[in-house]
């Protein structure tokens, strides 16, 4: 187990060592708190779009009449969309507004985040950006897009493996590890330019880039001074702090949402398990997830401070799973028929996107923690896709 440990925590993807069942059907637990939604458009597109975005979201139940609100999408020029909210029979209005974004496809799923925050109360996340490790080519390289898998852009194309893609908080870098020179070293690809450049490599692995939320310091896991420890760097690479100092394997870092502290994994207890301690250093202190031997990779909610997600062993597989650290208390919120991997919070607190891993296939998916609702994003046709990070809109 502890080489699984090694390796799914970021210095590569392998199959599982155990066997594994094919991706299928998840059955969903029924969510009765669903708002049934009417969505309508005269553009095919938009409509097209919009029950896609609307169908993914564990809050909405999309009806043909008789919905507690009715959203229509109109185009009101090249990158605009108007949207307009009425609730009930009645057509009470709501809401109306006309959005603009980098495309009519940008535009309409910013306009869908306004009529989740006016009909939910919940904060949008459809118009956030995807970075991810795909393998459309057959090798694994660094892609972008939407959500919902539009706007594909390829960014890496060295034949090298990549692997743990991580947006800066403004979206104009992402950090990753790559096999460029034969041994994984970190480095930072700039989007305006495509431009590459170094920003860890010292002996041994280095691995687990992550920028802090105010993208002025980068968290990473270095194993030159012995064993892999957490290290914190400015964003250069520069004015190096070792924060863990011991005998056991530590990896996977995420930062708060103040950047005052960091959840990692550590086999300190002889099997992984989650930790936190200052981003100034300090004592390790472990959370008392009670959930599994295994929990790993932790990601640290943006919008919901108090929540946790990482990766459970559970039976022959893994899992998903949440930790409440108010409540102090842990649940899965995967029933993939798959391992389930590698989730990421995204803008609302309450989805996240994780990857699918059975046998030789990976993908990614969208899931409601708290109706258990998981939606496929990435198509088939695109071939295998895993490891994405979030950047919310």
């Amino acid at each position: 187990m502890q080489h699984a440990f090694r390796f799914l925590l970021g210095l590569a993807l392998v199959a599982s060592l155990f066997a594994q069942r094919d991706i299928g059907v998840v059955d969903l637990d029924a969510d009765l708190s669903t708002i049934p939604l009417n969505v309508t458009s005269a553009s095919p597109e938009l409509q097209n779009l919009a029950l896609q975005a609307f169908s993914a979201h564990g809050r909405y139940r999309l009806v043909a009449s008789g919905g507690t609100f009715n959203v229509s999408f109109a185009a009101a020029g090249a990158n605009s969309v108007a949207v307009t909210i009425t609730k009930g029979a009645a057509g009470t209005p709501v809401a109306s507004e006309t959005v603009t974004g980098t495309s009519p496809r940008h535009a309409l799923l910013r306009a869908a985040d306004v009529a989740v925050q006016k009909t939910s109360g919940l904060r949008g996340f459809f118009a956030g950006k995807l970075a991810f490790v795909g393998e459309k080519t057959g090798l694994t390289e660094i892609y972008t897009s939407d959500l919902f898998f539009g706007d594909v852009l390829k960014w890496t194309g060295d034949g090298k493996q990549v692997m743990g893609p991580r947006w800066a908080p403004d979206g104009s870098k992402i950090v990753f590890t790559s096999y460029r020179t034969t041994f994984p070293d970190i480095y930072v690809l700039e989007l305006n330019n495509r431009r590459i450049s170094l920003l860890a490599s010292f002996k041994g692995t280095n691995s687990g880039g992550r920028y802090s939320p105010n993208g002025t310091q980068v968290a990473m896991v270095l194993s030159g001074e012995g064993n892999p420890e957490v290290y914190v760097a400015n964003v250069q690479g520069r004015q190096l702090r070792r924060l863990t100092n011991n005998q056991s394997v530590e990896a996977s870092p995420a930062w708060a949402p103040d950047g005052s502290r960091l959840v990692f994994t550590s086999d300190a207890p002889g099997k992984p398990q989650l930790y936190v301690m200052s981003a100034g250093g300090g004592v390790m202190t472990r959370l008392a997830t009670n959930l599994s031997t295994y929990c790993a990779e932790p990601d640290w909610s943006a919008a919901a401070p108090n929540r946790i997600s990482f990766t459970a062993a559970v039976g022959r597989g893994y899992q998903i799973a949440v930790f409440d650290m108010a409540a102090g208390t842990s649940k899965f919120v995967t029933k993939a028929p798959t391992d389930a991997i590698e989730a990421v919070w995204l803008a609302d607190g309450r989805h996240l996107i994780c990857t699918y891993r059975a046998a030789n296939t990976r993908c990614l998916y969208l899931v409601d923690s708290e109706s258990g609702k998981a939606t496929r994003l990435s198509p088939t046709s695109f071939g295998n896709a895993s490891g994405a990070t979030y950047l919310a809109p």
